[in-house]
């Protein structure tokens, strides 16, 4: 397809995301949806922490597309997102048939807008969970059976109780860095970069979920679309058919 195919279909999908209701990041009002138990080949999808040290990608590297997404685990609109009628799970099928990798960063900022430390024991645990090669499905536990956005429910007994959901995960090394925060530097440098994602506006960083396809935000205006995991479906594979449409996109 033609740059300028691309652009009008591009221009399409999002003129519809535009016209859906908005949806505000948190602890903006949500309708979050458990969604399915399981994605079926996540657990095989390639993971590591990227050289910045806080970026965790997960995807083919060689992929045309990067999403670039900031999350915090008690956010219930990025529960939203991650539910089986969200933009997850359809970041998930582009990654699995290597259009996309995902580059998640992950916030803890929710635990001092509402007390307690669930956020950054969930990423401390999610980052442990990266050292055995399991991110991706703790990642889609994590979301499945997030408590309520109000309650401190990541304690380190539930941490632990639903990584025995996820195959191989526990044990002794990680077990032990879920109890002792092993990874809390790596907590508290990704809020930072959560932080300075923001720009003059956002000096607490830009909301979460927050969505950066090859280089390009997704405003909060056109938020709609990662609620929708159709159209974002479609969008996400004419940009990995047609990748400059995308680039030569102004909102």
């Amino acid at each position: 397809m033609g740059i300028h195919g691309g652009r009008r279909l591009v221009t399409a999908v999002v003129a519809v995301a535009l016209a859906a209701a908005a949806v505000s990041g948190c602890g903006g009002r949500a309708t979050a949806r458990d969604g399915k138990d399981a994605y079926a080949g996540v657990g095989d999808l390639p993971e590591k922490l990227a050289a910045d040290g806080t970026t965790i990608v997960v995807g083919d590297p060689e992929a045309p597309v990067t999403l670039a997404l900031y999350e915090d685990p008690r956010c219930p609109v990025c529960k939203e997102f991650e539910s089986a009628d969200g933009g997850g799970p359809a970041a998930r099928d582009a990654m699995l048939r290597h259009g996309l990798r995902t580059e998640y960063t992950m916030a803890s900022f929710l635990d001092e807008k509402l007390g307690g430390h669930g956020s950054q024991k969930a990423v401390n645990a999610l980052r442990a969970a990266l050292e055995e090669g399991k991110f991706a499905e703790y990642h889609e536990v994590l979301y499945r059976h997030q408590p309520e956005e109000s309650v401190d429910g990541f304690t380190d007994a539930r941490l632990l109780q639903l990584a025995s959901k996820v195959d191989g995960l526990r044990g002794p090394a990680f077990d032990s860095a879920v109890r002792t925060m092993k990874y809390r530097d790596f907590v508290a440098e990704s809020e930072q970069a959560y932080d300075q994602a923001g720009d003059a506006t956002e000096p607490r960083g830009p909301g979460t979920p927050t969505a950066v396809i090859n280089g390009t935000r997704i405003p909060v205006a056109y938020s709609g679309l990662l609620y929708d995991r159709q159209r974002f479906d479609l969008l996400l594979t004419q940009i990995e058919q047609d990748p400059e449409s995308w680039a030569d996109w102004r909102f």
